[in-house]
């Protein structure tokens, strides 16, 4: 079994944002040397996540992060966080920090419209999410 694994930088550009993360995802497996085994992408933050969703239309990017306003807005009457990011917390734990996906043949196994994506909370910020490949 062999394994690598790197951090990689994101810089977001507002509060509530999907990035397209996956052609740095598909890059790092190829580089790997890996062809059979799988791929996790792992987030480090407390108000920022993983997702795998459609690429294909942008609308269902702004169709997600319209429901997780409307579901979690920021101004909510009765959070406790000091900080004023209650709905950044509820929304990463909700979408979840890491996303596994299998890899044959030295590429993802993925749907025709899946994609990798960093998700945003709280931004704008500098970020960084963490690609581990494990396999033969």
């Amino acid at each position: 079994m062999k394994i690598i694994q790197d951090e990689f930088s994101v810089r977001t550009t507002s509060r509530n944002q999907m990035i397209d993360i996956n052609s740095q995802v598909e890059a790092f497996v190829s580089e790997s040397g890996i062809s059979d085994g799988e791929v996790t992408v792992y987030c480090p933050h407390t108000t920022a996540a993983i997702t795998i969703n459609e690429n294909a239309d942008p609308s269902v990017q702004h169709d997600m992060l319209m429901t997780l306003e409307e579901l979690l807005p920021q101004d909510r009457p009765g959070y406790r966080h000091y900080e004023g990011n209650s709905d950044s917390h509820c929304k990463s734990t909700l979408v979840g920090c890491s996303e596994r996906v299998l890899v044959k043949n030295g590429k993802l196994q993925l749907g025709t419209w899946q994609s990798v994506f960093f998700c945003e909370f709280d931004g704008p910020r500098n970020r960084k999410y963490i690609v581990q490949v494990r396999g033969q």
